[in-house]
C-alpha cells in the first residue's frame, strides 16, 4: 500500500508540477503579462471555481441520502482551526508581521480539492469514490467559505483593517448555497445540458488556471532569496506534524474509515495553490506564499503516501481501499 500510495500521490503532483511548469515558461517568455495575471485570478475566484463548485454539488448531491451533510463543514472548520493552532505555535520563529502571517495561511489552507480528487479516485472503489467526492465537496463548503473570508483577511491584513463579515458571501460560497438550494427543491433536473454542460466546461478550467497564476508568482523567485527557515519550519509544521495528529486521532477515536480518510487527507496535504491566486488578485507583496506552495508541494510527494500508508497499516480496513 505504501509503494501504491507513493505512485499515486506523485503522479498527481506531477499533473500539477506539469501545469505549473506551462505556466513558468508563458512568464518567462513574456507571453504571459502582470495585467493578464490579474486578469486570471480574479477569473478564477469570481467565476471557474464558482462553476465548478455549483457543478459538482448538482451533480452528485442529495438531501436524503447524506443526512448529516451539515457535519462536513463543521470538520472542515476543525481542520482548519487545527492548522491555525500548529501554525501559531510555529509562527513565533518568524519575525515580520507579512512573513507571520503568510506562514499562518500557509499552515491553516491546504490543497483540498485536487489532490484529494484525485487520491480518491485512484484508492477507492467505485461506491466509496462516488460516497467520498460527495463528502469532499460539502468539506469544501466549509473550507472555500474559510479560505475566502478568513484567508483574504490575514493576507491582506493591515492595522487598520477590521474583518468584514460580508466577505463570507463571495462568489464560490454563494454558488455553494445557490446548488444546495437547488438540490433542496429538486431543481437540478429541470436545468438543460446546454446550460449544464458550458458551466461544467468553464469549471474544470480552474485547475490550470490556478496552476498558471502559482507558477507566474514562483518564476519571479530567486532561489538566493528563500527564507529557508520559514520553509524548514512549513514544510515540518503542515506536512509532518498535522498529518501525524491527524492518524493518532482518528485511529484513537475510532472513526468510520472514509471519514477518517477524508480528515487524513486533507491534513496530510501541501498548501493551498489558491493562496498564490489571492495573493495576485489583491496586488499583495509575496513574501512566503510561493515559496510555501512549492516546497510543500515538493516534499508531499514523500509524505503523503507515507501518512496515508500508516493510516492504512493502522487501520487494517482493506474494504476502503482496491
Amino acid at each position: 500500500m505504501f509503494f501504491e500510495s507513493f505512485k499515486i500521490t506523485g503522479a498527481g503532483i506531477g499533473q500539477i508540477i506539469i501545469l505549473g511548469g506551462v505556466g513558468f515558461f508563458l512568464v518567462k517568455r513574456d507571453i504571459l503579462k502582470k495585467e493578464a495575471l490579474h486578469f486570471l485570478s480574479r477569473l478564477v475566484i469570481e467565476v471557474t471555481l464558482s462553476a465548478m463548485i455549483f457543478c459538482q454539488l448538482m451533480s452528485n448531491f442529495s438531501f436524503s441520502a447524506y443526512v448529516n451533510w451539515w457535519v462536513f463543514p463543521i470538520l472542515s472548520a476543525a481542520v482548519t482551526s487545527a492548522g491555525l493552532l500548529i501554525g501559531l505555535i510555529f509562527s513565533v520563529f518568524i519575525k515580520e508581521l507579512q512573513k507571520k502571517l503568510q506562514f499562518l495561511s500557509l499552515i491553516t489552507f491546504q490543497n483540498s480539492a485536487f489532490i484529494p480528487i484525485v487520491l480518491v479516485a485512484a484508492l477507492l472503489p467505485k461506491e466509496s469514490a462516488d460516497k467520498m467526492m460527495v463528502y469532499l465537496f460539502l468539506f469544501l463548503l466549509g473550507f472555500n467559505a474559510a479560505i475566502l473570508s478568513f484567508g483574504v483577511y490575514l493576507l491582506t491584513f493591515t492595522k487598520a483593517k477590521k474583518f468584514e463579515i460580508n466577505s463570507l458571501f463571495n462568489p464560490p460560497v454563494i454558488a455553494t448555497i445557490a446548488s444546495l438550494v437547488f438540490v433542496y427543491f429538486g431543481l437540478p433536473r429541470f436545468v438543460p445540458e446546454f446550460v449544464f454542460r458550458p458551466l461544467k466546461m468553464i469549471g474544470d478550467c480552474t485547475v490550470p488556471l490556478s496552476m498558471f497564476i502559482v507558477s507566474a508568482n514562483l518564476a519571479e523567485i530567486k532561489l538566493r532569496h528563500i527564507d529557508k527557515a520559514a520553509m524548514f519550519f512549513t514544510v515540518l509544521a503542515k506536512l509532518v506534524i498535522l498529518p501525524l495528529l491527524g492518524v493518532l486521532l482518528v485511529v484513537k477515536f475510532k472513526i468510520d474509515c472514509l471519514i477518517g480518510l477524508l480528515i487524513v487527507m486533507q491534513l496530510a496535504v501541501p498548501s493551498a495553490t489558491l493562496l498564490s491566486v489571492i495573493m495576485t488578485h489583491h496586488k499583495r507583496e509575496d513574501f512566503l506564499i510561493s515559496q510555501g506552495v512549492f516546497f510543500t508541494h515538493i516534499a508531499s510527494i514523500i509524505t503523503v503516501p507515507l501518512f496515508l500508508s500508516l493510516y492504512f497499516a493502522l487501520v487494517g480496513w482493506p474494504g476502503c481501499v482496491r
